[in-house]
């Protein structure tokens, strides 16, 4: 299986990639990986799909929104936001669809913030809920028998760490990963997968 990892340099990137192991896989960053593309621009992802051909799968673990609080979001953090983590993995599937073989899959990222905010994650649970609400719509269109999923992490571990936060109330990445495996390798299909089933 051939499958496309946009975002694979970070942290729940490079777990997927390694829980994909068995497989032929193109990994892709922003500055780094073997492919770099910017998915805030849709010209770049169509660069990027003419340049790596066909797949079996596309697993994006990227996109980035702002966090802060409401009374400080100005309109470019909202436009930054969804042109990144919204419309950056919505135009994967838009504009990558024809480079999915038949039976193949999209699985995207969106986050426990669009079920669980806090202060400051207005624009970050706009864009995870927007995301999850587009793959369902998008799986009922999508045609060949391609599926369209959505990963929902929890904090993730690592993440805690780099913070300075107690890792524990994570999931470590190496089981967030697990989910991903599931959507790419399951007959799942419009479906909002929650890696803590896994743990």
């Amino acid at each position: 299986m051939r499958v496309l990892v946009v975002g694979a340099t970070g942290t729940i990137g490079q777990a997927v990639v390694e829980a994909l192991g068995g497989h032929e896989m193109i990994r892709v960053g922003s500055t780094s990986g073997e492919v770099q593309a910017d998915i805030s621009r849709p010209e770049s992802i169509r660069e990027l799909f003419q340049s790596v051909g066909e797949v079996d799968a596309v697993v994006s673990c990227a996109g980035s929104a702002r966090f802060r609080p409401l009374a400080e979001l100005g309109d470019d953090d909202f436009a930054f936001s969804i042109a990144n983590k919204l419309m950056g993995q919505v135009n994967l599937v838009r504009l990558g669809m024809e480079h999915v073989r038949d039976g193949g899959s999209f699985t995207l990222t969106s986050g426990i913030l669009s079920q669980v905010p806090m202060p400051g994650s207005a624009a970050i649970s706009l864009v995870n809920g927007g995301l999850e609400a587009f793959a369902r719509a998008a799986a009922l269109e999508a045609p060949r028998g391609i599926r369209v999923n959505t990963v929902s992490p929890p904090w993730v571990s690592e993440t805690l760490a780099q913070m300075g936060q107690d890792p524990s109330g994570g999931l470590p990445a190496a089981v967030v990963a697990l989910a991903y495996l599931a959507s790419v390798h399951e007959e799942i299909n419009g479906t909002v997968i929650d890696p803590r089933r896994y743990a």
